[in-house]
């Protein structure tokens, strides 16, 4: 089971469409790509099965079940990626008084983890109130109220994704060159393909030569089709993916961006131009909207999430890349910098493995961070 996919019975399936061009944009005619983006295509997906009325991977009752064994490989992964973070946290709290001094120690730590400057004021401000209210005399116990705080400023982060709430549910891919989009695409189709959904990827990053080629080698993999051309319209490229997935009634269509920095006007223009363009493919589309965001990146990853929200008004995130990075409190900025709107971090990865990319969970990232 892949964490925190929601399943639920979807509305009644829409007639068969007709595909026509429903947009002022040339639809190009793409294909499933096979020559000459793979050398082989890959297999075809049969029709996803009925719908599921159960929630995957629900939480097991305390005591009626053991501890999953692949969500205890998945916990020591994310304690060894997070490891240089927990370095700069954890021995604070060996051997030390509750005194003036740990609490300075405590915020320099939470500065150099890229927690930033007002999550940090909160943390400490928090922590001292709780130490006080508590009467808290042991270092262990305000280790203990510390990860407390920092599940409660992640916990808003914690949200499932909704994988059946349409047919097909239309995800679209956006972040910036290099965050790992095309892979994070292969790692989400291969769960979605495990639960049986059926699954279908659109080759939207035409300008990298070797994106369609990457993506068509994740097809494969999975055994899904990858709706591509060459040098074509990304929104056409969408267009065509989403009219295809609704014919065929598939489960998950998702439609890979090419990277663009924010900076980058007319490339973001093009981004709401897909979105747009998706939305006349299938009303009420895309369903989510991801933005990948390298864990390497610490505080940036505020200004593009910012970035990316004002532009295609994003639903979800997948944080990548949080394997031996310092900056593991980064997300810790970004639930209480926008705790009035919270944007959920549906996925998290800490490496390269097919398995590497799991469901968050505020409890277990906060556990990572400081126990």
């Amino acid at each position: 089971m892949f964490g925190f996919l929601r399943r639920k019975k979807p509305a009644a399936a829409e007639a068969t469409p007709q595909v026509t061009a429903q947009t002022d944009l040339p639809v190009a005619d793409a294909t499933v790509a096979d020559a000459p983006v793979a050398t082989t295509g890959p297999v075809a997906v049969p029709p996803a099965p009925a719908q599921s009325t159960a929630q995957l991977a629900p939480e097991p009752a305390a005591g009626l079940a053991p501890p999953d064994p692949a969500r205890g490989g998945w916990m020591n992964r994310l304690r060894q990626g997070l490891s240089r973070t927990r370095g700069n946290l954890s021995g604070l709290f060996t051997g030390v008084r509750i005194d003036e001094a740990l609490f300075e120690d405590l915020e320099s730590a939470l500065l150099m983890s890229d927690a930033g400057v007002q999550t940090t004021q909160w943390l400490i401000t928090a922590l001292r109130e709780r130490v006080r209210r508590d009467k808290l005399t042991d270092a262990q116990q305000v280790k203990a109220a510390l990860r407390s705080l920092l599940v409660e400023v992640l916990t808003p982060l914690e949200q499932p994704m909704d994988i059946d709430r349409a047919l097909p549910v239309v995800v679209m891919i956006t972040g910036v060159n290099g965050a790992g989009k095309t892979t994070s695409i292969g790692k989400l189709a291969r769960h979605l393909h495990r639960e049986n959904k059926a699954v279908l990827l659109a080759a939207g990053d035409t300008f990298r030569a070797a994106a369609r080629e990457q993506l068509a080698q994740w097809g494969q993999r999975n055994e899904v089709d990858v709706i591509a051309q060459e040098g074509g319209d990304p929104a056409a490229v969408a267009f065509d993916a989403v009219a295809a997935g609704r014919a065929r009634s598939t489960g998950v269509v998702i439609v890979d961006t090419a990277g663009r920095l924010p900076t980058q006007n007319h490339l973001m223009d093009e981004l709401k131009k897909v979105r747009r363009v998706i939305g006349k493919a299938m009303s009420g589309a895309p369903h989510e909207v991801l933005l990948v965001l390298d864990g390497n990146t610490g505080q940036n990853m505020l200004a593009q999430v910012k970035a990316f929200d004002d532009a295609v008004q994003l639903t979800g995130l997948i944080v990548t890349k949080l394997d031996g990075t310092a900056k593991g409190g980064a997300l810790a900025a970004l639930a209480h910098t926008r705790r009035e709107h919270p944007i959920p971090v549906y996925f998290i990865g800490v490496g390269e493995g097919i398995d590497d990319l799991q469901a968050f969970s505020a409890e277990e990232f906060a556990a990572a961070l400081v126990d």
